[in-house]
Order: C-alpha cells, then structure tokens, then sequence
C-alpha cells in the first residue's frame, strides 16, 4: 500500500501544523484509501515542539511555569529528547514561541514592553535538569528585546546610569548603561543549537525592528525607538550589530 506524508507547517494565526496535517489527511483518506503519515513541521517557531515530538520516539515534555511577554504567568513546557551519543543526558528543545511568542498574547501587541524573559526561564529549567544539549527554536517572539530578557534570566544584569536595572523589554533598551554578563549560565557540553529561519541584521533597513518590528505592533515612533535601543545594547555587549 502507498503511503503518503503530510508534513505541513503551520498557518500563522490560522491553523496549527499539526491541525493542518490531520486536516489534510483526513479529507485524502475520505476519497483514497492510502495509509496516511502524520509529520507536522515548524521553522523554528509556533510548532516546533509539536513537531520534535512526533518525529521523535521517546521524548517527553516537561511542564514549566515561565512570565509570559505581558508579565502574566504562563503554563509552557520544554521538550525532552532521549540520550544519544552526542548528547548523553538528553537534548532540551526550548520553543520561544510558547514561552515568549505572539500567540500567548491573543490579539493583542505590545511591542515596546514585550519581553523573552519567560523563553530564559524555560532555559534555565532545561539547564537546571542537567540536559547534554540545548536546541532552541526562536521564531515568533513578541518582542523587540534584543534578547535582553533571556540573557536577564540567564543571569546577565542590565543596568541604567543609575545602576538600577533596565525595565523589560524594547522600551528598556535606551537606558542601557551597563551590561554585566560574569554571572551568565554556561552553555551544556554540547552547546546550543538556534533554529530559525531568518538571516536579518541586528540594525538597519533590513534589521530587527525595521522588518519584524510591526510585526510586534510597533509603529514608525516605536520602530525608530527600538532601533535606537538595540544599536545602545550593540555598544554593550559582545556581538556584531552588522550580523
């Protein structure tokens, strides 16, 4: 018998890949009697657990409470993955998008006081079981932080002129005086994987907040202030704002 392979990803704010997967099986089986196979995929955002755990024997969720992009408490979870050679204690899939994501916030878009502090803490309880590995899938964040609330959890302290920590989110970002990051968590022996499937600047025309940034919610104001605050955190951290 033939076998044929759904392996949808999802609709953004539509339909989910594993929905859709089913979806399309089922009106195929209504009319052929082929055997079916489920593969739901993501590209790093909403989904990407969903699909690491079909496509994966043997991986377990792990629930974990995290502060949602608005503050509010959000029941999330972290995948995971069975030992393997490269990584004997197991692999941690960590999904933004359902610590940190557009989706937890409904309609709503709160761009300039969005944060990935929830995406840290999922990390972190990754970190905390003793994972070999981390795979982190980063798409549909709903915030313009620069990553400021991740590395926040991590352990890494963001400071203004007054040595008071930064408020979270992009409209944080233009006080940045200070960044400390001697108390940031390791990486696990095998180190980090990040799937995404974008390859935008930090700054400029094709940069973070110009492209993604109404995305978010953000306007031209709002754009030009996150601009501005991420080429500030450029100044205070280790990385190249032209990459």
């Amino acid at each position: 018998m033939t076998s044929i392979v759904f392996a949808p990803d999802s609709f953004k704010g539509s339909i989910s890949a594993a929905d859709a997967a089913t979806a399309l099986a089922d009106g195929w089986l209504s009319v052929r009697g082929d055997a079916a196979v489920l593969r739901p995929m993501a590209d790093g955002g909403e989904g990407t657990l969903d699909a690491f755990a079909t496509a994966v024997p043997g991986s377990a969720r792990v629930p974990v409470e995290v502060t949602g992009p608005d503050g509010a408490s959000v029941d999330a979870s972290w995948l995971l993955l069975p030992p393997a050679p490269e990584a004997p204690h197991g692999t941690a899939v960590v999904e933004l998008a359902s610590t940190s994501g557009l989706e937890l916030l409904g309609d709503r878009r709160i761009g300039l006081d969005a944060h990935t502090l929830g995406f840290g803490q999922a990390i972190v309880a990754a970190l905390d079981r003793g994972v070999s590995r981390l795979v982190l899938g980063i798409g549909s964040s709903a915030s313009t932080d620069g990553g400021t609330g991740l590395l926040t959890a991590l352990g890494a302290r963001f400071a203004d002129a007054a040595g008071r920590p930064i408020a979270l989110g992009a409209r944080g970002l233009g006080s940045i005086d200070a960044a400390d990051l001697s108390a940031l968590r390791p990486l696990p022996p095998g180190g980090a994987v990040v799937l995404t499937d974008v390859t935008n600047a930090l700054l400029g025309a094709r940069g973070a907040a110009a492209v993604f940034g109404p995305q978010k919610g953000l306007d031209v104001d709002g754009v030009a202030a996150a601009e501005a605050g991420l080429a500030r955190l450029a100044r205070f951290v280790p990385a190249d704002p032209s990459a």
